[in-house]
C-alpha cells in the first residue's frame, strides 16, 4: 500500500508518531470495522475511525433519522430527518474522508444475516441500543472469531468493554442471558445526556485503533465505566466463565437465536 502526497498530509499526525508511522497507517487504512448501529455510539464510532483513515467500514441499521435522535446522533443533520441513518451515514462520512471505502447494510441483524455480514471484516463494534442485538452480536462473534468492542449508554453512566475471542471473557461470561424488557429500560425510555454517547464512542474507536496497531493495554477481561456526573472512571475486572454458554469448556450455544 502507497499513499498519495494529500494522504500522507491528512494523516500526518499520526505518521509522525513513533510507535505509529507508515507502518501503523498501513495497518488502519487496510482494517476493515463494522458498526452495528449508526446512532450515539455509532456517530463518534464512525467518525473518528473514518477520519483516522480506516479503509473500510461497514455499518448495519434499520432505523431513519428521526428529530429526537439529532441531540446526540451527531452523523445526521435536520435536513436528513425521514433519511435511512446508514443513507446520511455514508454522506457524512464521505465529506469528512472519501478515502474510506462506506458500505451500507439498511436491515436488522438477526440470527439469520448476523454471520454472513460480519465474516467480511476484521472487527466488530457494538453500537446497538438494546439487549437482545448485544447478546446476539457476542455470540456470532465468539462463533466466527471477530474481535468485538462493546460499549453501552444510558442516562449518566457508560460502559465500554473489548472482547477477544480465546483471549479472555465475552458479554455472557458477565451477563448469561438478556434481562427481562420490564426491568432493563432503553435510552429512549429512561433518556440519556447527549455527550454521554461521544464519551464512551471515543472509547470504542481507540480500543479499535489500538487493536490494530498492536499498542497498549485493551479493556480485555476489564469493563470500564463512567459516570459523568462525577467525573470518574473505574474498571471491573471480569473474569472467562469456564461454565459460559457460548465460550466455556463445554458450550450450550452452538447456533445463533434471536
Amino acid at each position: 500500500m502507497s499513499f498519495t502526497d494529500d494522504q500522507i498530509a491528512r494523516y500526518s499526525k499520526q505518521i509522525i508518531i513513533p510507535e505509529v508511522d507508515l507502518a501503523g497507517q498501513k495497518k488502519i487504512s487496510s482494517g476493515r470495522v463494522l458498526l452495528i448501529g449508526a446512532g450515539g455510539l455509532g456517530s463518534p464510532v464512525a467518525y473518528y475511525l473514518n477520519a483516522a483513515g480506516v479503509g473500510t467500514i461497514g455499518i448495519v441499521d434499520d432505523d431513519v433519522v428521526d428529530l429526537s435522535n439529532l441531540h446526540r446522533q451527531i452523523l445526521h443533520f435536520t435536513k436528513d430527518i425521514g433519511k435511512a441513518k446508514v443513507v446520511s451515514a455514508e454522506e457524512s462520512l464521505t465529506a469528512l474522508n472519501p478515502d474510506s471505502q462506506v458500505i451500507t447494510y439498511q436491515e436488522r441483524l438477526t440470527a439469520a444475516n448476523a454471520m454472513e455480514i460480519i465474516q467480511d471484516y476484521d472487527v466488530v463494534v457494538d453500537c446497538a441500543d438494546n439487549f437482545s442485538t448485544k447478546f446476539l452480536l457476542n455470540d456470532a462473534c465468539i462463533m466466527a472469531g471477530k474481535p468485538l468492542f462493546f460499549g453501552a449508554v444510558l442516562r449518566f453512566v457508560g460502559q465500554a468493554l473489548t472482547i477477544l475471542p480465546g483471549k479472555g471473557p465475552c458479554y455472557r461470561c458477565l451477563f448469561r442471558m438478556p434481562p427481562p424488557p420490564d426491568i432493563a429500560p432503553t435510552s429512549a425510555q429512561a433518556g440519556l445526556l447527549g455527550v454521554l454517547p461521544g464519551t464512551i464512542g471515543l472509547i470504542q474507536a481507540t480500543e479499535v485503533l489500538k487493536y490494530f496497531l498492536g499498542l497498549g493495554d485493551l479493556l480485555v477481561g476489564k469493563m470500564l465505566t463512567y459516570n459523568l456526573l462525577t467525573m470518574e472512571f473505574d474498571k471491573i475486572k471480569i473474569r472467562k466463565n469456564p461454565e459460559c454458554p457460548v465460550c466455556g469448556i463445554n458450550p450450550t450455544i452452538s447456533e445463533l437465536v434471536d
